[in-house]
C-alpha cells in the first residue's frame, strides 16, 4: 500500500519512467535506454509532420537530442516528448544498436 495526497492505494509504487541514455541514429530513429535498464529504438518519422515536431526535420536539429531531467529535449527544452510515450512505443533493441 502507499499513500498519495491522504489517499491510500493497493500494491506498490512504480518509479516514473526516465531516460537515462540517448543517442540519435540515422533515419530519425533515437536509441534510448531508460532507468528500468531497458534500451529501445524509437521511430521519430511519424510524428515529424506534427506542428510540435516539425523543427526536427533539420537532421542538425533531431541529432541535438539531449536530457534534461530525465526527458529527451531539443532547442534548448523548446521541444520535448515524454519518456512514457517512448517506452511504450519504442522496440526493444537487439544487440546491434546496444550502445554503452
Amino acid at each position: 500500500m502507499y499513500i498519495v495526497d491522504g489517499i491510500a492505494f493497493a500494491g506498490e509504487t512504480k518509479p516514473a519512467v526516465k531516460i537515462s541514455g540517448v543517442r540519435p541514429l540515422p533515419d530519425y530513429k533515437l536509441w534510448l535506454r531508460f532507468n528500468t535498464g531497458e534500451t529501445k529504438v524509437f521511430d521519430f518519422k511519424p510524428l515529424l509532420d506534427s506542428p510540435a515536431f516539425m523543427p526536427l526535420k533539420n537532421t542538425d536539429t533531431f541529432n541535438g537530442v539531449y536530457i534534461d531531467y530525465g526527458v529527451t529535449v531539443w532547442n534548448n527544452g523548446d521541444i520535448d516528448i515524454a519518456p512514457k510515450y517512448l517506452y511504450n512505443n519504442g522496440v526493444s533493441v537487439d544487440s546491434m544498436y546496444d550502445i554503452a
